[in-house]
């Protein structure tokens, strides 16, 4: 596709408005966690309540020199770089070929939605909302290529499940009335093999179909979908493979 000045321009406030809402989402996150109110960080940041809540909202675009200063305030580092581009959200050479790998297994009763922002009960962006054509079931997915907070990996992926299904009964037609799942899709390495090891009760719990269940109703026809779980990738020279169970030495979903 050519480069415009037209493209340029709509492309820009595209991407402006979803880097807004998830770093105003991860601030409201990071200030959650942390226990403190929009009070709290204003008095030592010097920035207004209101404006605070803006940017949390997504609704302002702050300086450098404030998102710093917030992150200060919350032990939270900022950091801004480029990187070569393979999608609005897609940021690390992993998740790219693992996003393309799943759409190519899926069977064709799922429709597939990428990039799908919520705002109920919390903003945020969905990597991927499936949606079965045969019986009233979505899938809200998140693609990691690592693993850092489980807990927050949890919470934030019940979070963007609850706003998909506000998103979608606002939306009306036939998933307005879809029962709402989660899906976490996980890259095979050294690391994440020994999260799932070190945290097998709380991720069993959270998570906690079969993975060979959960692959199966993604490739197959008819095979109904088990429930919350977790499927596992493996990425190598840029191209992933879906497997078809839990990596050697992981109980997890087995």
């Amino acid at each position: 596709m050519a480069i415009t000045a037209a493209w340029v321009r709509s492309e820009t406030r595209r991407r402006v408005r979803r880097i807004r809402l998830e770093v105003g989402d991860h601030i409201r996150r990071y200030r959650l966690d942390a226990g403190l109110t929009l009070t709290e960080i204003g008095a030592v940041t010097g920035i207004d309540r209101s404006y605070l809540a803006r940017i949390e909202m997504g609704l302002a675009s702050p300086s450098v020199d404030v998102l710093v200063g917030i992150g200060v305030a919350l032990g939270a580092d900022l950091s801004v770089r480029y990187f070569t581009g393979t999608g609005p959200r897609l940021v690390d050479r992993f998740q790219a070929p693992m996003v393309e790998a799943f759409i190519r297994e899926l069977d064709p009763r799922w429709l597939v939605r990428l990039e799908v922002p919520v705002v109920k009960p919390a903003r945020g962006v969905i990597d991927a909302a499936v949606i079965d054509r045969i019986s009233p079931i979505a899938v809200a997915t998140e693609f990691q290529s690592e693993f850092r907070r489980v807990e927050q990996q949890v919470r934030w992926n019940n979070e963007k499940a609850d706003g998909l299904a506000l998103r979608l009964a606002e939306e009306g037609g036939s998933a307005s009335r879809a029962t709402v799942s989660r899906l976490l899709v996980l890259r095979s390495t050294t690391a994440t093999r020994e999260i799932a090891r070190r945290y097998h009760g709380t991720l069993a719990t959270a998570y906690p179909a079969r993975t060979a269940d959960v692959v199966a109703a993604l490739i197959g026809p008819s095979q109904a979908w088990p429930g919350a779980g977790i499927v596992w990738m493996r990425v190598e020279n840029g191209s992933a493979v879906l497997l078809d169970g839990p990596p050697r030495g992981v109980r997890l979903g087995r």
